[in-house]
């Protein structure tokens, strides 16, 4: 009895008239006019897109590669710019040393030359006080033996 329910009698779960061939037909022209309409466009749309995100992950990917040739050449190029400055401060440094030592040997050559003159002069007028003290004291011995003659 369920038997006769699901095939034979009319208007059951399944009926084999014509209706399963103009079905059938039907799906097959709607895939036909749906592929063509809409499934044909949107596809070529994804596999534009799929070029396109292709094509931009490769420019990407060259452009990366760039970026980190042109980081490599800056790093070098800042680390030779360091070492230059490195050289120059050293040089600056070295030249500042040389010119504190000279000038301070000058300096220490114009107070030993100044000391040097001054004690030249010093020594001048001690000789000359020494000759005036003696001339005085001559002085004073021929007139204390003058005053004592007189006396007598």
């Amino acid at each position: 009895m369920t038997s006769f329910f699901l095939f034979g009698a009319e208007g059951g779960l399944f009926d084999f008239d014509a209706t399963l061939p103009l079905m059938a037909v039907q799906v097959v022209i709607l895939t036909f006019i749906l592929n063509t309409l809409f499934f044909k466009p949107v596809g070529q749309v994804v596999e534009e897109r799929e070029d396109y995100v292709t094509v931009s992950r490769s420019e990407a990917k060259q452009k990366l590669a760039e970026a980190e040739r042109l980081e490599a050449d800056l790093r070098g190029q800042l680390k030779d710019a360091r070492l230059a400055a490195q050289k120059v401060i050293t040089e600056a440094e070295q030249d500042s040393d040389k010119l504190y030592r000279e000038a301070l040997a000058l300096a220490n050559s114009e107070a030993n030359s100044s000391r040097e003159e001054a004690r030249r002069e010093i020594d001048a007028q001690r000789d000359s006080a020494l000759n005036q003290l003696k001339a005085d004291s001559e002085k004073l011995g021929d007139l204390i033996v003058e005053r004592l003659l007189a006396v007598q």
